[in-house]
């Protein structure tokens, strides 16, 4: 038997948040946890019952990787303060996988991407119409990079007039009510959303295996000391309210 590469795999870009281990790029295991804004109270200890289930230690495991955005400002920050300190205290490497490829993975794995399908956007919703998306392929190749983009009736227009896409995502439900109100009054905008598919695929923590091998096979680690999530917009907190 070839040698183990065990990797913790941790997810709270979103609302939700998920671990799992995973094998090389064969997952063990997974933990997910659907009910909203959790992470903080929960996140720590699935992967202490994910471990003991599974006989195995954090010192044992190759890596540690993190879900590393776009996505929830405190939902990155709590992912990846947990995920430095595994690593930092087992002194094993620490992997960052794009939360939007983890989106693109699991849409994948879960067989959403159907026939004739060519490319994969997921979209996690940023507030009113704007996204955050990526373009991948079905080799998980990035097509576009990471960007905040404000969806309009032409949003991917190009595209869709010549290959199929699964938009995917939280962000996705309201790109596909805004196209299909626009197709009722333009008859263009009709014509391309027979090449759209829409699914609300979220984040699970098993879409990082297979870029988390990928870096242990390129040895490509983050620091343990400073590495940060990928907010892609500065956090701006909101006004505290007076005190009665």
């Amino acid at each position: 038997m070839g040698k183990k590469n065990f990797i913790i795999l941790i997810e709270s870009a979103t609302l939700t948040c998920s671990v799992a281990l995973s094998n090389s790029e064969v997952l063990v295991a997974e933990k997910y946890i659907s009910e909203s804004k959790v992470q903080d109270k929960m996140l720590a200890s699935l992967v202490e019952e994910l471990l003991k289930e599974n006989s195995i230690s954090v010192k044992e495991c190759s890596a540690i990787a993190v879900s590393s955005g776009p996505g929830s400002y405190m939902g990155l920050r709590i992912g990846t303060s947990l995920a430095k300190g595994l690593a930092y205290g087992a002194s094993i490497p620490l992997i960052a996988v794009n939360t939007l490829a983890v989106i693109a993975q699991c849409t994948i794995d879960n067989g959403l991407a159907k026939e004739g399908v060519t490319k994969i956007v997921p979209m996690i919703d940023a507030g009113r119409m704007e996204v955050y998306t990526a373009t991948f392929n079905l080799n998980m190749e990035e097509l576009s990079p990471t960007a905040a983009k404000i969806l309009e009736s032409n949003s991917f227009a190009d595209e869709l007039e010549r290959e199929k896409i699964v938009f995917t995502g939280d962000g996705a439900a309201k790109f596909e009510k805004f196209l299909k109100e626009k197709a009722l009054e333009d008859p263009a905008i009709a014509a391309r959303l027979k090449n759209a598919t829409f699914t609300s695929q979220l984040p699970h923590a098993s879409g990082l295996r297979i870029k988390a091998a990928q870096a242990i096979k390129n040895s490509k680690y983050e620091s343990t000391a400073y590495f940060e999530p990928f907010y892609l917009k500065d956090f701006i907190p909101g006004k505290p309210k007076k005190l009665l």
